[in-house]
Formats: structure tokens, C-alpha cells, sequence
């Protein structure tokens, strides 16, 4: 990001995992005021990460503790970032649910409540966050919406049907959403994330599959979760105002597309 986004307002969905405190603190440092939600209670990570961002400075950030699946808390979000930095012109919706999903399963494993649960707050938890952000980004001049997705959505993921489905949503409706937005200046693009190494991957993933995962790509090693930081600030940024529908990969070369 340049000097000009100074500012600007990012609404940080998602931010008590490692990879929302890499994009949260990438956003202070460059100088953006955040709004940073997670559905974790204040004092718990969310927080944290939002105190440990400010540290960094020199944008400031301010915690709220929010649950995307809920229309009434994403309103709340968006009367936040009016109260405090009278606005904002960057959505990135991180919230997903992925560490959480338990052991793999196959698709006949899965329940309905399983579907249900991920799908709420992967695809619906997104859209509602969009719905609630777009009148501040259309009243910015220059909206922007990053969406997270997955490049499980390029090559299936065995035993996390449930979860792929909910990413290639988030696909289908970062281009929808690119197409009803763009005359009202905002661009809306997806960051698809190969296999990232962290808590949240471990959690569901053994070390030798994670090994395997890094061997197979052009850069052979570990994906960190900063990896992921130039192509979602870019994406938020004054250089990026003429591109917009489109996902970019950032997995090392495991996958071209």
C-alpha cells in the first residue's frame, strides 16, 4: 500500500487467527484505520491482536466482537466505523470457519448440520458482511471488497466437502458482487490461500501432509500467513481500482490458474 491510503478504513472480519493478525497488522502499519471483528468476546485473542497492532502503529484499530451469521451484529460493525473513523472504503472478509471443522469426513459422513454450520458462516456470513458494508463503500469514492476463498476450490480437498463448497461460493459471489458494484466504484476480488501454516491448519492437518502439501509446490516450502499480505492490501489499495471479479492464487505454485 502507498503513502495516500494514510486515512482509509479497512472492516477486518476474522481477525483472532494468525492469518487476520498478519492483515491486521499490515493494515496499522501502513497507516489504515481497521475496524477488526471476530466472534471471540473481548479481552480473548481479538483484542489481542488489535492491542498488539496499535502497537505498531501509526493507523489505529478498534475491536468488535461480532458474529457474521447475524444481520443485526454486522450493522453493528458498520455504525462502529461511522462513530469512529466516519466511514470506511475497505471490506476484507476474512471469518471462515476452517480450524473448527474436526476430523476429515467423507461427503456421505457429513450431516446436516455440518453443511449448515460451515456454509453459514463461510458463504452467508460473507454476504451478509457485504450487504451491510456497501452503502460506506459507495459513499467512499472508491470502494473496496476482498473475499478469502480457498485453493481447495481448483483441486477438491478429501474429507472437507463442506468446506470447499462454501469457498467456491465465496467465488461465485465475489463475481456477482463485482457486477452489481462496479458502476457504484467499488471493486470486489477474491485472494484464494493455499495450504497456510498455522495453528488454525494444524488443528485439522498432520505435519506429514503438511510437509507433503509444501513439497509439491514451485517455491517447496511452508506457506506462512504473511504470504498472504501484499495480494489483500494490494487489492484494498488506489492501484488496484481497475481490477475487480477476479481471484488470485498465492500458494507458492502449487496450483496455476
Amino acid at each position: 500500500m502507498t503513502s495516500s491510503n494514510t486515512q482509509l478504513t479497512t472492516i477486518l472480519t476474522g481477525v483472532s487467527g494468525d492469518i487476520g493478525r498478519a492483515y491486521l497488522k499490515a493494515f496499522v502499519r501502513a497507516g489504515r484505520n481497521v475496524v477488526a471483528t471476530d466472534i471471540a468476546p473481548a479481552n480473548e485473542p481479538g483484542e489481542q491482536a488489535v492491542k498488539e497492532a496499535n502497537e505498531s502503529g501509526p493507523g489505529r484499530a478498534v475491536f468488535v466482537t461480532a458474529d457474521v451469521t447475524s444481520a443485526e451484529d454486522c450493522e453493528r460493525v458498520i455504525s462502529v466505523a461511522t462513530e469512529e473513523f466516519a466511514g470506511a472504503d475497505a471490506l476484507v472478509n476474512n471469518a471462515a470457519i476452517y480450524h473448527g471443522l474436526g476430523p476429515k469426513r467423507s461427503i456421505l459422513e457429513l450431516t446436516e448440520a455440518d453443511w449448515d454450520k460451515v456454509l453459514k458462516v463461510n458463504v452467508t456470513g460473507t454476504w451478509q458482511m457485504m450487504c451491510a458494508a456497501v452503502p460506506l463503500l459507495k459513499e467512499s469514492g472508491r470502494g473496496r471488497i476482498v473475499n478469502i476463498a480457498s485453493v481447495v476450490t481448483r483441486n477438491g480437498a478429501t474429507g472437507f466437502a463442506h468446506y470447499v463448497a462454501s469457498k467456491a461460493a465465496v467465488e461465485g459471489l465475489t463475481r456477482s458482487a463485482a457486477k452489481e458494484f462496479g458502476v457504484d466504484k467499488i471493486t470486489v476480488n477474491s485472494v484464494s490461500p493455499g495450504l497456510v501454516d498455522d495453528a488454525g491448519s494444524r488443528a485439522v492437518n498432520t505435519d506429514d501432509y503438511m510437509q507433503k502439501v509444501a513439497a509439491t509446490r514451485a517455491i517447496p516450502r511452508a506457506m506462512q500467513p504473511e504470504d498472504l499480505v501484499s495480494a489483500v492490501t494490494w487489492l484494498t489499495s488506489e492501484e488496484s481500482g481497475f481490477v475487480t471479479g477476479q481471484t488470485i492464487i498465492v500458494d507458492g505454485g502449487g496450483i496455476f490458474s
